[in-house]
């Protein structure tokens, strides 16, 4: 296949094999997710969303708040109905109508740590009933013994005492919740993790400490996650890969250290001006990119997600993607000359 050949790919027809020789676990095709109001008026939070994950990898996807992100990961899990497109998990489809074991196999397999510790934690149980509900449910234990003994075992694992287990959610502090958060989801000994915004709830010093704690279990569980934030700096060392979603749509994808040096699209670049500088001089210098969907030219061949660089792909038409190149060219030339 020629270069240019390669360039005019879509998403759809990338293969189920990174280019790292990982193969992919979820498969996310023309997603649509659209909602009622009470008038029947109809509203698309996601429009004809691609990507695919692949295993043992940190897929983020960005976006500012209302962007769709949370609904789409609600959408992998079940939790929002879809309307259009399909959900693939190990090249089974799992949106839609499916049968009462595949369903037990996705929630078994693919667990969720909420974005506010404190409201995804039944207040009145106690941490044992927390931990253990999934166990109880899918009967993941031969005994009482083996069920405490696996709840001791993973509370140890997330920085929590055996002793902490009498105790109720109101007793701990926000990074503690949410360290019981991710132990209730780890016990299900799940092989995909969706991370709805895990962090921002919680104080700055405690952050590195949840972040690091997610990266032990990944590396010691091979655990494939999918990280859900409103910052690209905060999935910029932590990402393999980023999709950055607006207004419901994909429309940039690239692996985390290409997207920080070849921003393409100009909502990508005005989510990487919005990430605060250290230096206070350069800061004040530092021109805000405001983002305007109308200034784009769609007329003509309408717009999808295409392959502009190995692994990079940018939501465009032709018109654009004429442009970008050129764009590209500035800045591969500008990363050079450094």
């Amino acid at each position: 296949m020629s270069v240019n050949e390669e360039k005019e790919l879509v998403y759809d027809e990338m293969p189920d094999i990174s280019a790292d020789g990982k193969e992919c676990l979820i498969d996310v095709r023309h997603l649509e997710v659209t909602f009622h109001n009470n008038r029947k008026r109809a509203f698309r939070a996601v429009k004809d969303a691609n990507f695919k994950i692949y295993k043992g990898e940190t897929f983020a996807l960005v976006g500012e708040s209302g962007s769709g992100k949370t609904t789409t990961a609600r959408a992998i899990i079940r939790l929002n109905e879809t309307s259009g497109g399909e959900i693939l998990y190990k090249g089974k489809k799992i949106n839609g109508k499916i049968s009462k074991e595949e369903q037990k196999e996705v929630v078994r397999n693919i667990q969720m740590i909420f974005q506010d510790p404190a409201a995804s934690l039944n207040e009145r149980a106690t941490i044992d009933y927390c931990i253990s509900e999934g166990l109880y449910n899918f009967h993941l234990y031969k005994d009482e013994a083996e069920r405490q003994a696996k709840v001791d075992a993973m509370l140890e694992a997330v920085g929590l005492l055996p002793e902490h287990k009498s105790r109720y959610p109101h007793e701990f502090s926000g990074g503690q919740r949410q360290r019981v958060g991710i132990a209730r989801a780890m016990i299900m000994n799940p092989e995909f993790i969706i991370a709805d915004e895990p962090i921002s709830a919680l104080d700055v010093s405690i952050r590195a400490q949840v972040l690091n704690l997610m990266n032990k279990f990944k590396r010691e569980r091979g655990l494939t996650y999918m990280f859900i934030a409103h910052d690209l700096s905060v999935v910029r060392y932590f990402a393999d890969r980023i999709a950055v979603i607006h207004n419901g749509r994909i429309v940039e994808i690239a692996p985390s250290d290409e997207l920080f040096r070849f921003p393409l699209h100009p909502y990508t670049q005005s989510l990487l001006q919005a990430v605060p500088i250290p230096d206070p001089e350069i800061e004040k210098k530092k021109e805000l990119v405001l983002y305007d969907e109308n200034a784009h030219d769609h007329s003509g061949r309408k717009p999808k997600l295409r392959l502009i660089r190995p692994e990079h792909y940018v939501f465009m038409n032709d018109r654009e993607k004429d442009q970008y190149l050129e764009k590209l060219k500035i800045m591969e030339n500008e990363t050079y000359s450094e």
